[in-house]
């Protein structure tokens, strides 16, 4: 199935910017799709539900001013992430905001729900559904769901535990749809390898932590600059949900990384005053295991520029490595 076009038509790379928790704001959504990559955030950052009404008026107006500018090079779309986890009682409200404002897509996650998705298609906008599993992708699907975002093993945030291999492979034996891997991916080269194993795009996140727009404390974009793989620490602790941290921040809050105790998943809180427990980690920093990619603070032009020209220096080198010329398939066998 080929992507439906608010996914294909408008995008300079195939990639999603995924929703930071409080870092992803209008400037850092607006630069993102401005650079031809869907920008995304969370409707819970925008506090009180007013805001959230005057964020989506202020993007839509801003890219709706850049498209009238630059008509050979139109912004990507943008996103809205949706939890719908039992807790967050400003659901309805939040869903009611983005069919107001026509948000072309919006990413649901903790929960899939048939009304909801049916209230984005009555305006013509698309849902995409984080999932860590193949039997989440199942239910996402029947639900109405129009595609799939795998959320694999390395993901920064709330992340899952399956290698995106495995996981790729399982959806792809019956889903045909849109599909957005998830999981250390923070360059070029990655992005075109997450399209050779089955998916449509790339949905990245750590990356976008570290460039001059994103919402975030300059100590977290350096720790994100410096950090390596070895870095990433997989707790529920913070959130209820199993997820990926920094290990500098942990110990900044006077926490043992190796030692982390389990929390009650039923203690999970997206309600409008927030989980009050989650309120006290908010120095905790989420990352995903792609770190080693990245190695200084960007704008999010230049980053996407970055990846761009990783893309076409990763397909070259790969054409190279995979053609075939007469007889040399046999030479390389003999190697």
């Amino acid at each position: 199935m080929a992507l439906p076009p608010i996914l294909r038509d408008r995008l300079r790379l195939p990639v999603i910017a995924s929703p930071l928790f409080i870092i992803s704001n209008p400037d850092l959504v607006i630069a993102q799709c401005k650079a031809g990559v869907v920008g995304s955030f969370p409707a819970l950052n925008a506090r009180p539900i007013s805001q959230l009404d005057e964020w989506l008026a202020r993007i839509t107006e801003e890219l709706a001013a850049h498209d009238r500018a630059n008509p050979d090079a139109p912004s990507a779309p943008f996103a809205v992430n949706q939890i719908v986890h039992k807790s967050n009682n400003r659901l309805e409200e939040d869903i009611a905001m983005c069919v107001k404002h026509k948000v072309p897509v919006v990413i649901t996650s903790l929960g899939a729900r048939e009304d909801l998705n049916s209230a984005i298609h009555s305006y013509g906008g698309i849902t995409l559904h984080d999932v860590i599993n193949d039997r989440h992708a199942h239910k996402a699907i029947e639900k109405g769901a129009d595609g799939l975002i795998p959320v694999a093993a390395g993901a920064g945030g709330h992340a899952g535990t399956l290698s995106p291999f495995a996981l790729i492979q399982e959806i792809r034996a019956w889903f045909d749809g849109p599909v957005a891997l998830s999981g250390s991916i923070a360059c070029g080269r990655s992005i075109l390898a997450a399209q050779a194993m089955g998916a449509d795009l790339a949905y990245i996140g750590s990356a976008f932590i570290a460039t001059k727009e994103a919402n975030a404390p300059q100590g977290y974009k350096d720790t994100i600059v410096e950090a390596s793989a070895n870095d990433i620490v997989y707790s529920n602790l913070f959130t209820g949900v199993h997820g990926n941290y920094l290990r500098q921040s942990i110990v900044r809050a006077g926490l043992d990384p190796e030692n982390l105790p389990v929390s009650d998943p039923s203690a999970m809180n997206f309600g409008s005053g927030g989980n009050q427990e989650a309120k006290a980690w908010r120095d905790i920093w989420g990352s995903g295991q792609g770190v080693g990619a990245i190695d200084t603070v960007l704008s999010v032009g230049e980053l996407v520029a970055k990846f761009a020209e990783q893309y076409e220096e990763a397909k070259a080198e790969l054409a190279a490595k995979t053609a075939l010329t007469s007889g040399s398939h046999l030479a390389f066998a003999a190697q």
